[in-house]
């Protein structure tokens, strides 16, 4: 049982926090901030490589770096984050104690290991595999091994997370069903199990493969249930930053949903069916029957989609339900333009909404519908589709509630206001730059993988359009600017978490868990009815748009 030491009350929300989850919560964001550092500067050595006119690095150092960036900042800052928003949304949302926090330290220990361990073999150039391994390439040992170590340790805080919704239920410490927060987060976990065991699955024998105990690893096997990790592993992305945007959203404007029951079945769907969209890096396998490709990028895809649409609607539509509230009723959108656009928590927050679902939505559709796939898989289309998905919609949402973290857990006041407000701006126009180029140098034909563009040391000549070129010129110059906002934020993060000054009862202003206003149900949303119809029409122009171009590439005669 909890003691009475264990717990203080956070004078901004109310909610008693356990000190032992704030401390994991602490460890697990500055761990994560590290490694965006560190993979947001591989990122950029990627991006300025990529740009003919600088063409930074060399073959041999751009697939290393290429190879760092995805590890780092598609799978271990987004992690280490999640882990502290699985804390978060348990024992603090729920006012309960933390399950096994010895085996949550425990967890964290193996996931920085781990993480040290294969940024040391990707280092040391022996395991130059890019961030999806595929056999026959072969890495070092300990690069399999690294990764394995931070899975299980990923597992283990998913079972502290599972464990503390039962000392929760048990000790009876909330009322009524779990937080929609939380559930959201609770849809997080469920999927990162099914995610880990894949990657158990096809990385243990592979990791004795490397050290000669296995003779052969079959590399369509390979290639299918490594996917199943892959590509879910960024649906637990998903997950945790629509749980964000629910968080902030009711954190800043004691917004709540539309309706619990329709959002709680989005989470749902994204439980059942989400993950199957890793099917469209398996279309053109030979060993796969088409049946299963045809089902997985049609019928199961739609509904994956639905609950992102579910999601797109009620979040802007909660919001503008708590400004009506507030008597911001004039015209479609007043609510909008007197939103709290200073507060980077909120800015950050609403910016990531808007670019995952036009950016990333939209693209991923695209890249989901079997025939579609076939013109882009191998473009830079792919990496431009998922800039628009875990960097647009995940990392500026993690971004956007580190400023409420920082208050609300490590007790700091925000350092450099000025550059923290101006943060999520410079980022996102960074980022959507890079999500907008790389797809449009992708419809051209840009490949994904290839180390220069320009073909100079090829035997056999190939000349992309001139616009392919201006395009990853304009990608190069993005990138920087998503760096800069990158190094916004870590100089914002460092700074306050090392020399801001702590907080007082006085110096925070009180913020909203729940929302106080009546029934949800009642009030109209026309602005997010609008904002909804504008971008189902983008979605249908460019989804025939894509039509139109398979079209020109496959004639029928």
């Amino acid at each position: 049982m909890a003691t009475a030491t264990q717990f203080r009350t956070c004078p901004t929300t109310g909610l008693r926090v356990d000190l032992k989850a704030e401390n994991l919560i602490k460890a697990n964001a500055v761990a994560a901030v590290i490694f965006l550092a560190v993979g947001g500067f591989f990122g950029l050595l990627v991006g300025l490589t990529r740009w003919p006119a600088v063409h930074l690095l060399p073959a041999d150092w751009f697939y290393l770096a290429l190879t760092a960036h995805g590890l780092d900042v598609l799978i271990v800052w987004i992690i280490f984050f999640e882990m502290a928003i699985l804390y978060f949304a348990s024992a603090i949302l729920l006012n309960s104690r933390l399950a096994g926090p010895r085996w949550a330290w425990l967890g964290f220990g193996l996931m920085v290991v781990g993480a040290v361990v294969v940024n040391i073999a990707v280092l040391q150039g022996g395991s130059t595999v890019m961030f999806t391994s595929y056999v026959p390439m072969k890495a070092a040992p300990h690069f399999y091994l690294g990764i394995i170590l931070f899975a299980v340790g990923a597992l283990i805080g998913c079972f502290v997370f599972f464990g503390t919704l039962v000392v929760a239920k048990e000790e009876r410490t909330y009322q009524g069903s779990i937080p929609l927060v939380t559930f959201g987060a609770l849809t997080a976990a469920i999927i990162a199990v099914f995610t880990i065991a894949s990657g158990a699955i096809i990385l243990i024998p592979t990791l004795l493969w490397s050290m000669g105990l296995i003779s052969h690893i079959d590399s369509l096997m390979y290639k299918t249930i490594w996917w199943a990790m892959g590509h879910s592993s960024q649906q637990v992305n998903v997950s945790a930053h629509v749980a964000v945007w629910y968080a902030i959203a009711a954190i800043v404007l004691g917004a709540r949903t539309l309706s619990e029951k329709v959002s709680r079945t989005a989470f749902l769907l994204y439980i059942l069916f989400l993950q199957l969209a890793s099917a469209h890096h398996l279309l053109v396998e030979p060993g796969i029957s088409s049946e299963w490709k045809i089902f997985n990028t049609s019928y199961a895809m739609y509904l994956a989609v639905l609950g992102s649409m579910i999601h797109g609607m009620t979040v802007p539509g909660s919001i503008e339900a708590a400004q009506r509230h507030r008597g911001l009723n004039r015209g479609l959108f007043e609510w909008l333009r007197k939103a709290p656009w200073g507060n980077p928590a909120f800015s950050g927050m609403f910016l990531s909404l808007i670019m995952f679902g036009f950016i990333g939505g939209i693209s991923g559709v695209v890249m989901g519908t079997e025939q579609l796939n076939i013109i882009m898989h191998n473009t830079l289309y792919t990496p431009g589709h998922f800039h628009g998905t875990v960097v647009a919609g995940t990392t500026l949402a993690f971004m956007a509630i580190t400023y409420l973290i920082i208050p609300l857990i490590f007790r700091r006041e925000l350092v450099m206001k000025k550059i923290a407000q101006w943060q999520p701006y410079v980022f996102s126009i960074g980022v959507a730059g890079l999500s907008l180029f790389m797809m449009g140098a992708g419809t051209l034909g840009v490949s994904r993988r290839h180390w220069d563009m320009t073909f100079a040391d090829a035997a056999l000549k190939f000349d992309y359009p001139e616009a392919a070129f201006l395009m990853m010129g304009l990608n190069g110059l993005s990138a920087i600017l998503a760096a800069l906002g990158g190094i916004m934020y870590i100089a914002v993060v460092v700074g306050s978490v090392l020399f801001g000054k702590r907080t007082t009862e006085q110096s925070l202003p009180k913020l909203n868990v729940i929302a106080s206003y009546g029934s949800a149900d009642s009030v109209k949303v026309p602005g997010t009815v609008v904002m909804v119809a504008v971008f189902f029409t983008a979605f249908v122009l460019y989804y025939f748009i894509n039509w139109k171009y398979l079209s020109e590439i496959w004639p029928l005669s």
